[in-house]
């Protein structure tokens, strides 16, 4: 176990193989990543209070925070991003320094930067939302291109990115 790498209460984090975890990420308790996920410094996952999951392909950008968080498939999650109690489904992007709460992101959703989703929010599957606090607006109602965000933050680049750095994953 690595030295950022702590049980906590008889659970140990459980990385994946072929998962890329910074040396200088903070794992803590139940955490599961998954294949091909990806986690930048400074990142703190801590699965204390309840499991933190994260799904294959997911990038974690450095600084970000997730407490008793499920994080699924092909996320990104941005740098300095808190999720607390959150359910961030397939696909999503949660843009850096937004704040997640006791809530849902919808599967292919995109939360701008700086956005704060606070508790009891059930973000639509496909929706945007921006501001403090958040508004919704289905992506199709917006000028977005989707398939565009997605291609220029894709998490697969992100996973290539990770494996050249040498130095500074596991």
């Amino acid at each position: 176990m690595d030295s950022r790498e702590y049980a906590f209460e008889g659970a140990e984090p459980d990385i994946h193989g072929y998962a890329h975890v910074s040396r200088e990420a903070t794992v803590v308790g139940d955490v599961s990543i998954g294949p091909n996920a990806n986690v930048w410094p400074g990142a703190v996952l801590r699965g204390d209070v309840g499991p933190v999951e994260v799904g294959r392909e997911t990038a974690i950008g450095d600084g970000a925070i997730l407490h008793a968080s499920t994080v699924g498939e092909k996320v990104m999650v941005g740098h300095g991003a808190v999720l607390n109690d959150a359910d961030v489904k397939d696909g999503a992007l949660v843009g850096f320094n937004s704040t997640v709460s006791d809530a849902v992101i919808g599967e292919g959703s995109i939360v701008a930067m700086g956005t704060v989703v606070p508790p009891g929010y059930e973000v639509p599957p496909k929706s945007f939302v921006r501001g403090s606090p958040a508004q919704v607006t289905p992506l199709s109602e917006t000028t977005i291109d989707p398939d565009e965000v997605f291609e220029a933050f894709s998490s697969g680049d992100y996973a290539n990115l990770a494996a050249r750095h040498e130095d500074l994953f596991e």
